[in-house]
Formats: C-alpha cells, structure tokens, sequence
C-alpha cells in the first residue's frame, strides 16, 4: 500500500523488513537474545520528556527508532525503544522471536497471557520509573506501542501509580480487559489516542473500537482516530495526529 508503512504483521516471521521511505531497517532474531538494551534517540535539546515507545512482535526497539526520531521527534523529547525478549510464539507454531507476551490465537475468546502480559508491563513500570529518577515529571512521560507493543502501552500506562503525559495506542487492543477499570490508581483521566486502520486483517479493526468503548466508560479522554484504506500498518496521517497529541498534552517545554 503506497504511503503505509508496515510493522511487525503477527504472521511475519524472522526475516522481517521494515520500510521507512527509502530506508530498510533488518530485524535480526536470535533464541540468544534476552532483554538488550533500549534503543535511545536523546533529546536534541534540553531533556524535558520522554517517550517510551514498544514495537509489535517479532520486531525489535530499532524498527520505530527511525520515525521517533524523524516522524514525531521534538527536541526535547527522549525516545526509548525497548526491545522484548525472544520467547515461543504459540500462534507463529511455537517459533522464538521477540513478544511481550504469548498469543495462542486472536479472537474475542482467546486465552490471554496474563503472566507475560503483567511481566511486560513492570519492565515499562520500571522504565518510566528510571525516568523518573532523571528528573523527568511523570506527567511528562509518555507510553505507546504499535500491535502488542500498543496492548501492552494502554495495560502498563493505564496501571501505573503516578499520572502519566499521555498514552499512543496503535492497531491494538487492551488485554486483560476484565481487569479494568479496578487496576487504575492514577491515571483515570489519562490523555489517550488510540489509532487504527478500518481494514485491519491481524488486529481487527471492531478490537480496537470495543476496546475505546470500554476506556471511554472510565476515561472519557480517549480519542478514537480511524485510518480508512489503512490495513495493519501506519501511515503519515497517523505520525501527524500523534504528534499533535504530543505537542498538545507536553505543554510548554522551552
């Protein structure tokens, strides 16, 4: 699709390439990895913010680094790209690869993952504590993801003790559903965006929208944004509308 870039396809495996532009970014997979180190775009300015930002599965930390420093860079933002450790992947036949957590199928009823779910989500409770810990305000740190990195974004942003700047969710969903909204402490009021093409063949696009339904009934700050034409993939109408989220909910940063 011209225009759309493609992001981790949940039935993509280890030879996957992601397109930004003329720019080919390869993910290589190994059983080896365990939990490598984040890959980080320093602010270009004075450090105010930071963004933390999870990949789909089967990608890594460098397949979004090139659009958090290209598409939605702001000088005094730090983007963070994590990367998930490789583990089996029931839904791809049982093949290593990086996931925040386990997927055996996607429909309504599928069992979940709760254990990798909540595991994946203290590694980012802890990332946005290290923030934190620089001197970044928590209301000046943002969480996001595409896919399951998305899933994971809305569960640890929304289950987070202190206020967060905002959440991106992107072609995803929120997992553990039922959980919501008793696990919230801090961030019932969140500023939220939520992104997702209309013909989306992995994460269905009716996901999504169940999925903004149920946030909107405890935080009527969540923002719907449909892509038509667009299938599990981003597009530079999406980059815009979230950077403008950003701009909107970081305030002042001079």
């Amino acid at each position: 699709q011209s225009g759309h870039y493609g992001r981790g396809h949940l039935k993509q495996l280890l030879s996957d390439r992601l397109k930004i532009g003329n720019c080919i970014s390869r993910s290589f997979l190994s059983p080896e990895m365990s939990v490598p180190a984040p890959v980080v775009i320093e602010a270009s300015g004075a450090h105010k913010a930071s963004v933390i930002f999870l990949h789909g599965l089967g990608d890594t930390g460098h397949g979004w680094s090139d659009v958090m420093a290209g598409e939605l860079n702001l000088g005094h933002v730090k983007y963070i790209c994590p990367t998930a450790t490789s583990i089996p992947v029931t839904i791809n036949m049982g093949m290593r690869m990086p996931a925040w957590y386990d997927i055996t199928a996607i429909h309504e009823s599928a069992a979940e993952d709760e254990a990798g779910i909540k595991k994946s989500s203290s590694y980012v409770h802890q990332l946005i504590a290290e923030e934190e810990s620089k001197g970044i305000p928590s209301e000046k740190i943002f969480v996001g993801g595409f896919s399951q990195g998305g899933a994971i974004a809305l569960y640890s942003g929304l289950s987070y003790k202190h206020r967060l700047g905002g959440i991106i969710a992107m072609s995803c969903y929120l997992p553990l559903r039922n959980e919501f909204p008793g696990v919230i402490t801090a961030n019932t009021d969140v500023p939220l965006i939520q992104c997702h093409g209309n013909i989306d063949p992995v994460v269905p696009y009716r996901f999504g929208q169940v999925s903004s339904i149920l946030v909107n009934s405890f935080n009527p700050s969540i923002q719907f944004r449909t892509y038509t034409g667009l299938a599990h993939s981003a597009c530079p109408e999406e980059f815009r509308d979230i950077k403008k989220f950003l701009t909107q909910n970081l305030g002042d940063l001079s």
